[in-house]
């Protein structure tokens, strides 16, 4: 700590799975924003090597050889005098003995002087909703401080500070901050979450914490970023945005009993709820498009709620130009649709286009009239119209490129009332954990503004018919979704006792909800399982999601 003054920079970046090169990159823009900046020290995130979660990719030799050399290469950077670097990445050595053990250790990583100068592993491996770490690494030893720069810093990563046992124990070895470096994901109040507990930490240490986040989507999971800074008296010193990429150099000294303390620095306001929710879709559509190398995606358009507020976030994401969207109508498709369908594309600037499925419609009753003969129509009509708007929109995507947008909400996907390879076809679906109720709140709220950062336009982009009118698959003359499901007030409420809580059916009864509903609910919600297992990926914004949070048997005939 050089003339009593410590800057630390903090590097709130979006990495790439497996992109080691360039994530590389991304941190030695960092360090060379931090030099810049004057900065003694820059910390960036849990395992910003290789991307948060890399998942089975550590079980590749190759993989792990190519992290530790970005490592090395790195390290070698430091020997040029200037900011040393606290980082994330697997690592195949002992923390303790500094040999090769054959074990593997989610770590942080203290680079300085052309050198890895100390490792520490972490020691609490989550393994529940999204998180199977156990299976991947092996836990550290409660960890010790390590020294940098003159300063004694504790190094607790992401799951290690949920408990007071690491905190406590680099506390008592003498550390004079806390620096958690984390890959959170974004759910539903988890800002707050986080706060909280960094909170309860410093309430039992005393010292200084540094939180500081991964940003950007991963698969189904987002990473919000909201990285901050709290001072030993727990007060909110540096608030970084969510959302997006930042970096922020913090200033720190001691005071005359020869404690650290941080100056004031940036403080960022954060979205919070309908805000908060429709940034995360965003952000993790945006990512999962470009990461993946789309160069677009092609949604079909049906004048519904769910299509529409779909292609809003999808321009949002990528721009309008990105987004190509297709009328699909079948003799069952009302006009006010159409006409809704094209009043959302022409509010959003995007490209519109039609294919009428009526003659694979009609083909399709040709080729199965010999087995169907003179039955009457039902279940299997209707899907044959979902599956051709599929085909049509599959074949769009195989020939110029852009993937499918798939465009189901939660409370649909959770009772089943989809169609296999028909509207749950695509390669992505931005509200797979949107309620329907949510779906009208945020429609609501992106009519009345925009997003930052998002690429749309401004002002209502969603028709009040669409957000008014009663919903319909319009896959049978006069069809209403009320005539197969109870309101979605009522659906969404049991759905979440079920989903998120785990509630019986007698404690959800109790709740004022009609037994009955509840056991149909329960039965749809149970059914569909196989149909669940076979959907695209899509955002994660709820506690508990229909993917690997929930894990249930396809085969299952318990309704308890």
């Amino acid at each position: 700590m050089s003339d009593d003054r410590l800057g630390i920079a903090l590097a709130q970046l979006n990495p790439c799975v497996g992109d080691i090169d360039g994530n590389l990159i991304l941190l030695r823009d960092a360090r060379q924003q931090a030099a810049e900046a004057g900065a003694d020290i820059l910390v960036a995130t849990e395992l910003v090597i290789t991307g948060y979660p890399p998942e089975d990719l550590v079980k590749k030799p190759a993989f792990l050889d190519k992290a530790e050399e970005a490592v090395q290469a790195l390290a070698a950077d430091t020997a040029d005098g200037g900011p040393a670097v606290i980082l994330g990445a697997p690592w195949r050595e002992n923390p303790e003995t500094r040999k090769r053990d054959g074990h593997l250790y989610n770590a942080a990583l203290v680079l300085d002087g052309g050198e890895v100068r100390a490792v520490r592993a972490k020691w609490d491996l989550p393994n529940y909703g999204v998180f199977d770490e156990k299976r991947l690494f092996t836990p550290g030893e409660l960890p010790g401080p390590v020294e940098v720069r003159g300063v004694r810093l504790g190094l607790p990563i992401c799951e290690d500070i949920w408990s007071e046992d690491v905190a406590e124990c680099l506390q008592e070895n003498g550390a004079e901050a806390l620096i958690a470096i984390n890959g959170s994901p974004f759910e539903i109040g988890k800002q707050d979450q986080r706060l909280q507990l960094a909170l309860q930490r410093i309430e039992e240490c005393e010292i200084p914490l540094v939180y500081l986040n991964q940003v950007g989507g991963q698969d189904e999971l987002v990473f919000d970023g909201a990285s901050f800074v709290l001072d030993a008296g727990r007060n909110l010193r540096v608030q970084l945005p969510a959302f997006d990429p930042a970096m922020a150099v913090t200033w720190w000294t001691r005071d005359r009993l020869g404690d650290l303390s941080v100056a004031d620095g940036v403080r960022t306001d954060l979205p919070d709820g309908h805000a908060a929710i429709y940034r995360a879709l965003v952000l993790g559509l945006r990512d999962y498009v470009d990461k993946n190398g789309f160069p677009g995606v092609v949604l079909g358009l049906s004048g519904g709620i769910d299509s529409a507020i779909s292609a809003v976030i999808a321009a949002d994401a990528l721009g309008p130009e990105r987004v190509r969207c297709v009328l699909l109508p079948s003799p069952y498709t009302s006009q006010h649709s159409l006409e809704d369908a094209a009043e959302v594309a022409r509010l959003l600037g995007c490209a519109l286009e039609t294919v009428d499925i009526g003659p694979a419609m009609q083909a399709f009753d040709q080729m199965l009239k010999p087995l169907f003969d003179d039955l009457p129509t039902g279940i299997a009509e209707e899907n044959v119209q979902a599956r051709a708007r599929g085909v049509a929109l599959m074949a769009i995507s195989n020939k110029f490129g852009p993937m499918v947008l798939s465009t189901g909400n939660k409370s649909e996907m959770s009772v089943g009332y989809s169609t296999l390879y028909g509207d749950m076809c695509g390669g992505y679906n931005a509200i797979k954990d949107v309620y329907k109720t949510q779906v009208y709140a945020l429609a609501h709220w992106r009519n009345q503004h925009l997003p930052h950062g998002g690429f749309g336009p401004e002002g209502r982009v969603i028709p009040e018919r669409v957000i008014t009118k009663a919903p319909s698959a319009e896959l049978a003359p006069d069809q209403k979704d009320a005539d197969s499901l109870p309101s979605y007030d009522q659906l969404d409420d049991i759905l979440a006792c079920l989903i998120e809580s785990d509630m019986s059916a007698k404690e959800i009864a109790e709740r004022g909800h009609d037994t009955e509903t509840v056991s149909k609910v329960w039965k749809l919600l149970e059914g569909a399982e196989y149909k669940r297992r076979q959907a695209p990926p899509g955002v994660k914004i709820t506690a508990r999601n229909l993917s690997r949070d929930r894990r249930y048997p396809i085969v299952n005939k318990f309704r308890g």
